[in-house]
C-alpha cells in the first residue's frame, strides 16, 4: 500500500512538472473571428500598454492633485565642527590692552537638530488649471485606449481574413496542380505515341511549373499570415492556432448593407473626440500662461528641537533639547517680467488657434473618410458579385477548351490562356471576399459601432 501511494505521488509530481514546463508555444488555440477579437482586446500588446497608459494617467492626476494638499517634510541635521571658527574681539572688551585683540570661540563643537514642517498651498492659479488639465489628460488617455481597441479589432479582422485567403488559395492551387499534372501526363503519353506535338506538352509543362511555384509561395505566405495573426492577438508567433470560421461564411455575414444606413454621428468618432481634447488642452495651456500673472499664496508651520555640546551626548537621556516652532506665510506677486509672460501667453494663443484650425480640418477629413468608406464597401460587394460571375464564366470557358483540346479543335496555347484566366478569377474571388470583410471593418471603425463582427 505504501509503495502504491509513493508511486502515485511520484506520478503526480512528474505530471505537474511537465505541465509547469509546457511553453506557450505548445498551447493550441482555436478562434472564431469574434473570439479572436475578444482575445486580442484583452491580450494584444497594444491593448495591454493602452491599459497601462490609463493607469499612468490616473497616477498623474493624483500627482497634480497632491500639489495642493498638505505637504509634510522632516529634516534631521548633525554637525561636528572639527575645527571651530575663531573670532577676535578688541582687548579692551575683556579688560585687555586697548589696540589689541583677543581670539575667542563662540558656540559648542557639536550640535544636532530635528525639524518637521507642514506646508499648505492656499492659492495658486496654475494649480487650479493643472487640476483641470489632469482631468482632460485622463479623458484623453481613456479615448486613446478606445482608439487602440478599435484599431486592434480592425487589425485582427484583417489578419484573420488574410489567413483564410491564404488557406483557401493553397487548397485551390493544390487542386489546380492535381488537374494540370493529370493533363500533362496524358498529353505526354499521347506525344510519346506520336499523336500530339511537343509544343502541347511544353505549354502544359509551363503552366504546371508556374502553378507549382505559386503553390509553394502561397504555402509560405500562409505560414507568415498565421504568424502575423498570432502577433496581432498577442500570442507567440509560432503558436499552433486554428481558425474555425470560413472565408465565404464571413463574407456573407458582412455583406449586410444595414451598416450603410447607420447615421454618421461625427461626435462619436474617436478621432473627432481626440482632436477635440487636443483643442481643449491648448485652451488650458493658454489659461495656464494667463494664471502665472496671479499671486501665489502659501503658508507653513514647523516644529523643531535642537541640542548642543562639545561631545556626542545626543543619545543620552539627560541631554537637554531646546524646542522651537515657526508659523509663516508667503505671498508671491508677479510684477514685471520684461514682457516674458506676455510673449508666452501670445504663443499659447497662437497654438490654440492652430488647434482649432486642425480640429476643423479633422472634421472635414472624417466626413470625407466616411463617404469614401461607404463607397469602398459598396464597391467590394459589387466586385464580389462580378468576381463570382467571372469565375463561373472562366470555369465554363476552361472546360470548353479542355474538350476542344482533347478533340484537336483548340491549341495548347488556347488551353493555357483559358486555364490562366480561370486561376486569376479564382484569386479575384478570394480577394473580393476578403475586401468585403475588411471594408466593413473599416466602416464600422469610423462609425465607432463595432459591437459585433457579424453585423
Amino acid at each position: 500500500m505504501k509503495n502504491n501511494l509513493w508511486l502515485l505521488c511520484l506520478g503526480w509530481l512528474f505530471t505537474a512538472t511537465l505541465q509547469a514546463q509546457q511553453s506557450p508555444i505548445d498551447t493550441i488555440y482555436s478562434f472564431t473571428l469574434d473570439e479572436a477579437v475578444e482575445f486580442a482586446l484583452e491580450n494584444s500588446y497594444q491593448s495591454i500598454n493602452a491599459r497601462r497608459d490609463v493607469a499612468k494617467a490616473l497616477k498623474r492626476k493624483w500627482e497634480t492633485t497632491a500639489d495642493g494638499l498638505p505637504q509634510i517634510e522632516g529634516v534631521i541635521d548633525y554637525q561636528n565642527q572639527l575645527k571651530q571658527p575663531v573670532t577676535v574681539l578688541p582687548g579692551e572688551v575683556v579688560g585687555g590692552t586697548p589696540g589689541t585683540f583677543v581670539p575667542v570661540v563662540f558656540g559648542v563643537k557639536q550640535q544636532a537638530s530635528a525639524t518637521a514642517t507642514l506646508r499648505q498651498l492656499i492659492f495658486d492659479g496654475s494649480y487650479l488649471v493643472g487640476l483641470e488639465a489632469a482631468k482632460s489628460f485622463l479623458q484623453f488617455s481613456n479615448d486613446s485606449q478606445e482608439k487602440v481597441q478599435l484599431e486592434v479589432r480592425k487589425a485582427v479582422i484583417n489578419a484573420y481574413g488574410s489567413v483564410l485567403v491564404a488557406q483557401e488559395s493553397v487548397l485551390i492551387l493544390k487542386k489546380n496542380v492535381e488537374t494540370l499534372e493529370k493533363n500533362y501526363q496524358e498529353t505526354k503519353k499521347i506525344f510519346e505515341n506520336g499523336l500530339a506535338e511537343e509544343e502541347d506538352v511544353e505549354q502544359l509543362q509551363i503552366t504546371l511549373l508556374q502553378i507549382k511555384n505559386q503553390l509553394s509561395n502561397t504555402e509560405r505566405l500562409e505560414k507568415i499570415a498565421m504568424q502575423m495573426f498570432n502577433l496581432t492577438i498577442g500570442v507567440d508567433v509560432n503558436a499552433s492556432t486554428e481558425l474555425s470560421d470560413k472565408l465565404e461564411d464571413l463574407s456573407m455575414k458582412n455583406m449586410d448593407k444595414s451598416v450603410i444606413t447607420t447615421p454618421f454621428v461625427i461626435e462619436n468618432n474617436i478621432d473627432y473626440r481626440l482632436a477635440e481634447l487636443l483643442t481643449e488642452q491648448r485652451r488650458l495651456e493658454l489659461k495656464l500662461e494667463k494664471s502665472k500673472a496671479l499671486p501665489r499664496l502659501s503658508a507653513f508651520v514647523n516644529y523643531g528641537t535642537a541640542a548642543f555640546d562639545n561631545d556626542f551626548v545626543f543619545l543620552d537621556s539627560d541631554t537637554p533639547w531646546f524646542q522651537s516652532s515657526i508659523l509663516g506665510a508667503s505671498l508671491n506677486i508677479p510684477i514685471f517680467s520684461s514682457f516674458k509672460r506676455s510673449a508666452k501667453t501670445k504663443q499659447a494663443k497662437i497654438a490654440e488657434d492652430q488647434a482649432k484650425t486642425d480640429f476643423l480640418r479633422t472634421q472635414n477629413e472624417l466626413r470625407l473618410k466616411y463617404d469614401s468608406s461607404i463607397s469602398d464597401f459598396k464597391f467590394s460587394i459589387e466586385s464580389y458579385d462580378t468576381a463570382k460571375q467571372n469565375l463561373a464564366l472562366a470555369e465554363r470557358i476552361e472546360k470548353k477548351n479542355q474538350i476542344k483540346y482533347s478533340e484537336g479543335l483548340a491549341t495548347s496555347f488556347d488551353l493555357r490562356q483559358a486555364q490562366l484566366q480561370l486561376y486569376s478569377s479564382q484569386q479575384e474571388l478570394l480577394q473580393a471576399m476578403l475586401d468585403i470583410i475588411n471594408k466593413k471593418a473599416k466602416l464600422e471603425t469610423i462609425l465607432n459601432t463595432p459591437q459585433s463582427t457579424n453585423n
